[in-house]
Order: structure tokens, then C-alpha cells, then sequence
């Protein structure tokens, strides 16, 4: 049977409404990756100045997401040349053996008010254990994802041994990340 064409615009409207939404594919155009932590009480922040991030996501459809987030772990500043150098060790982030993390992440759940939780993994050192980055997502042109995680330092083997020690450094790291998107080619 025809449809009668006064009511094509309808069937048309009816059909791309239940199509399912599709995710967009980001990039990284620029961004921050930073982590904060305290020596003998005295609070430092350090950059992973170049993280790499992929972004799949539709706000519509948080399930359906992935986040694939690359760091490079030599190049992390502290802007204190002794603490940096200590990072590169094998008591700390073995960039010899070890030259760059990985968080990854598939599926995100909304927590209301373009707020997202990314229930991810994060591999450090050879060690893979979860963690969620918490974000908000500022939708555009060039859509931004600002968040928030705490990662369990010894829980990776960083910093274990005489460093392991938590009345010199804490177990939890504070990392936060500020990343501006633009379309995968």
C-alpha cells in the first residue's frame, strides 16, 4: 500500500525519531592533563603534557561511549627537575620499562546536568585497575570534557618501597584533565 504523499512528511518525522542515535567521533584539538599529590606535606602538581585522547560519545546515548586516553609518562613536569627525574625510576613510573599509560573506558553513565561518570580502566606500570573519571560535557563545535579522578597510587607500584611510606606521600593522587574536542577526520 502508498503511502499518500500529504502523509509522507509524517512517516518520515516517525521514522528518523526511532532511528537510534549515533555517536560522534572526537579527537583531541588541545587540552590538560595534570596529577596532584604532597611530598612531606608540601602539595606539587605535575603535567602529562602530551596525552593523546579518542572520544566516541552522544549525550543521548552515554551507554554506547568509549574513551581511549594515551599518556606518555617521560615527559611528566613537576616543574622540580630532582622530583621529575625520581618519577622516570623504576620506584616510580619505570618509564625503561613502562613508557606510557592507558585509560580506557566503554560506557558512561549520566549523572544529570551534562554530568558523566566514566567507569574505566586505567593501565600503569603493567597493572590494570579500575577507575572513574568524573566529567562534564560542554557540548559545540569543539565539545569539552572537564574532569576528575583519584587513582590509588600503590595500587599501580608507584611509589612503593622506602616511597611507599604514606606519612611521606599520600596514596591518593587527584588527576584532572580539561580536553577540547574536534571531529575525527
Amino acid at each position: 500500500m502508498k503511502t499518500p504523499i500529504r502523509l509522507l512528511p509524517i512517516a518520515l518525522a516517525a521514522a528518523f525519531a526511532a532511528a537510534p542515535a549515533f555517536a560522534a567521533d572526537y579527537v583531541q584539538a588541545s587540552g590538560a592533563l595534570s596529577f596532584a599529590s604532597e611530598y612531606q606535606g608540601e602539595t606539587f602538581v605535575g603535567l602529562f603534557p602530551d596525552f593523546r585522547t579518542t572520544l566516541s560519545f552522544d549525550p543521548a546515548a552515554p551507554q554506547d561511549a568509549r574513551l581511549d586516553v594515551v599518556i606518555p609518562l617521560a615527559p611528566a613536569d613537576t616543574k622540580n627537575g630532582d622530583r621529575d627525574t625520581t618519577l622516570k625510576t623504576a620506584d616510580f613510573f619505570n618509564v625503561a620499562k613502562f613508557a606510557e599509560a592507558r585509560y580506557t573506558a566503554a560506557g558512561f553513565r549520566s549523572l544529570g546536568d551534562g554530568r558523566y561518570a566514566a567507569d574505566g580502566t586505567l593501565e600503569l606500570r603493567g597493572v590494570s585497575r579500575p577507575v572513574t573519571l568524573t566529567f562534564t560535557w560542554t557540548p559545540g563545535d569543539r565539545p569539552v570534557l572537564a574532569g576528575r579522578a583519584t587513582v590509588k597510587r600503590l595500587d599501580f607500584g608507584v611509589g612503593a618501597g622506602d616511597w611507599g611510606d604514606l606519612s611521606i606521600i599520600p596514596n591518593d593522587v587527584a588527576v584532572s584533565t580539561k580536553v577540547t574536542f574536534r571531529p575525527a577526520p
